[in-house]
């Protein structure tokens, strides 16, 4: 179950960041988006045996292009002397503990709102659907948004819908694809549209297409408690929790950026 989540995420990310295998983990690297953090950070899945040389091999790759260094690791539980290494050069470092939850395959039952509609994102409305997105500082507000809309939109895996409410474009959500594995992305609302139960409406909508499409499975991760919560009413099950280590050599920490 862990290899199958590990390899969708892996997946997401070779979408909008170029990938470099090597024997640790993982090395992501976009230099046009230096401040993306998901798209530039050594992802360590291994068992590190010589920390100095992986730390130092990840400090020279990024410096190059005068990216900040940053590792995401996989049960830092196990990793110790590579913890130990990192924080005796200076960077800062972080836990995350996030549910990752799998739709049950029940299409959640919804009354009808005749004030919302639901559309695929095309080239008439990609503009309403990137302004939406580029408002939710949750996923990275403009600085990131603006340019990975525009890289997924144009990418087979992904398929991204808008809904209206009364006509006016307030909430997005899309889904990513890969081989019988689906995976809901970027779901957001318009801050002053949240509260009105939009956000079932669109995970309903999710929900049919993965039917429709006959996708073996639909997952939701990395997402939080307050989330996790959330999807819960609509027929995700929490089936396990991950925790992932966030070591950084600069800039904010991501606890700090989900909480302004």
């Amino acid at each position: 179950m862990l290899d199958q989540i590990l390899e969708l995420e892996f997946a997401y990310l070779a979408t909008f960041t170029t990938r470099h295998d090597r024997e640790w983990g993982i090395l992501f690297l976009n230099p046009d988006q230096p401040a993306y953090y998901d798209a530039n950070h050594a992802h360590v899945h291994k068992l590190v045996e010589s920390p100095d040389k992986v730390v130092e091999e990840v400090l020279s790759f990024y410096k190059k292009v005068n990216i900040i260094p940053r590792f995401y690791i996989h049960n830092p539980a196990e990793q110790p002397a590579l913890l130990s290494e990192l924080k005796s050069r200076g960077f800062g470092y972080e836990e995350l503990t996030g549910p990752v939850q799998l739709w049950n395959q029940k299409v959640v039952k919804l009354d009808k709102n005749e004030g919302i509609s639901i559309e695929e994102v095309t080239e008439a409305n990609f503009q309403e659907a990137l302004e939406i997105e580029c408002s939710i500082e949750e996923i990275g507000g403009r600085a990131v948004r603006e340019k990975a809309l525009k890289e997924e939109f144009s990418h087979p895996a992904y398929q991204h819908f808008l809904l209206r409410f009364n006509g006016v474009a307030c909430s997005t959500a899309c889904i990513f694809a890969q081989g019988s594995q689906a995976r809901m992305e970027s779901v957001a609302t318009l801050e002053e549209y949240r509260g009105k139960g939009l956000i079932g409406h669109i995970i309903q909508h999710i929900q049919q297409e993965v039917q429709k499409q006959g996708f073996e499975n639909l997952w939701v991760f990395p997402i939080n408690e307050r989330v996790e919560k959330v999807y819960s009413r609509y027929g995700f099950d929490t089936i396990m929790k991950l925790t992932t280590g966030h070591a950084f050599l600069g800039g904010k920490s991501i606890t700090e950026i989900q909480n302004r």
